[in-house]
């Protein structure tokens, strides 16, 4: 990490990398996070900063589409991904070219702990942080020629560094990012609800215990 520091001070923390990509992040263009749909779907203040596990509608989650909502104080990715996006995921030239594409590093619960990386395949539920330097990547399922990432079928591209990742969060290899983005622990209420900071009956598992975030 030593190679991106300044002469002139001292190198980044994660912390101020999150804070100034938050900051920034509506320059990504394309890729940048859909932040009105946060607003409009987050819960109180007060339920966020006590970590309470949080309920989300995903009845109007269209395939294709990404919402994010703040989770302890970090973006949690929720993406409704297309029977496109999962044949992808399971094309052994992308696998190739993961790093960690069975989950072997613990940045997930055992639940998640598959090729799609979730209790459902059509449902991906991630931590919306960089594995690198804490940046925000930005959601690009389908790559356009202009994306300075050639070659690529599409995911989670950082622009800070130019990490990449799949639709399952599994990071590719060769890039700055070491691992996978983390998985929460969640689970189904029902067909139309999401809950954040809950597992499943009789699992235990806390992000805190994810080897990075």
């Amino acid at each position: 990490m030593s190679s991106h520091a300044s002469s002139s001070g001292p190198e980044p923390t994660r912390r101020d990398m999150l804070s100034l990509v938050a900051i920034s992040g509506t320059a990504i263009g394309a890729a940048a996070i859909v932040w009105p749909l946060v607003d409009s779907m987050n819960p109180s203040a007060d339920v966020i900063a006590a970590g309470a596990p949080i309920d989300i509608d995903i009845s109007k989650l269209t395939p294709g589409q990404q919402i994010v909502v703040l989770w302890r104080g970090a973006p949690m990715l929720i993406v409704n991904r297309t029977p496109a996006a999962l044949k992808t995921l399971q094309d052994p030239s992308l696998v190739s070219k993961l790093s960690d594409p069975t989950s072997k590093v613990l940045q997930q619960p055992a639940y998640a702990e598959n090729w799609h990386r979730s209790t459902k395949p059509e449902f991906a539920v991630l931590v919306g942080i960089c594995t690198h330097l804490g940046c925000l990547p930005g959601y690009l399922p389908n790559p356009d020629p202009s994306t300075p990432a050639p070659n690529w079928p599409g995911g989670y591209f950082c622009p800070c560094h130019g990490s990449k990742y799949d639709l399952a969060g599994r990071v590719y290899a060769g890039v700055p990012a070491p691992y996978n983005l983390p998985v929460p622990p969640y689970h189904f209420v029902n067909d139309k609800t999401l809950r954040i900071g809950e597992n499943p009956t009789g699992v235990v598992f806390e992000l805190s215990t994810v080897v990075q975030m």
